[in-house]
């Protein structure tokens, strides 16, 4: 199955400048390594990026209480996972809020199949982890939005494709 979709991305930030990222991996996919990754999905119809991020959020984390910021990056990807193919038109966001623990509210059967927990990291501790995440290139740009400084317009941060 094909999906072509735009979705809509949350880095979520504590105020002591920690990032909430999600552990999951692919079900149907055993010999593809676990990752951890900015909650986010799909954006419904007649819906603005900010509501489906905030949406996604609170669906796939249980946290609703936060500050949404504007689009920091954006990203084109395409990845396989749980038998279908994504084309993702990505829009991600930075959000604030005071902390919080992972209660999911709202998983679809793919995600309760594939979520496994969450945690909060510290930027050094993500910095000197080895652990794959989501977006690929989320390391790279990741300390100067924990520093406050924003972009003035959203970086495209898609990953260099194979060839």
């Amino acid at each position: 199955m094909f999906l072509k979709r735009p979705a809509a991305r949350v880095v979520l930030l504590d105020r002591e400048g920690r990032i909430f990222l999600v552990n999951a991996e692919d079900p149907l996919d055993p010999y593809k390594p676990a990752w951890w990754e900015i909650p986010g999905g799909g954006i419904d119809r007649n819906e603005d990026s900010a509501t489906a991020a905030a949406r996604e959020l609170y669906e796939e984390t249980g946290i609703e209480n936060v500050e949404m910021g504007p689009v920091i990056w954006t990203q084109h990807v395409q990845f396989t996972f749980g038998g279908y193919f994504f084309d993702s038109y990505e829009k991600i966001h930075v959000a604030w809020c005071d902390g919080g623990d992972y209660r999911p509210r709202h998983l679809e059967a793919l995600e309760a199949a594939a979520f496994m927990g969450a945690r909060w990291w510290a930027l050094d501790e993500l910095l000197a982890s080895d652990e794959p995440v989501l977006p690929t290139l989320l390391r790279e740009h990741l300390g100067p939005i924990v520093a406050g400084d924003l972009p003035a317009e959203p970086i495209d941060i898609s990953p260099v494709p194979l060839d």
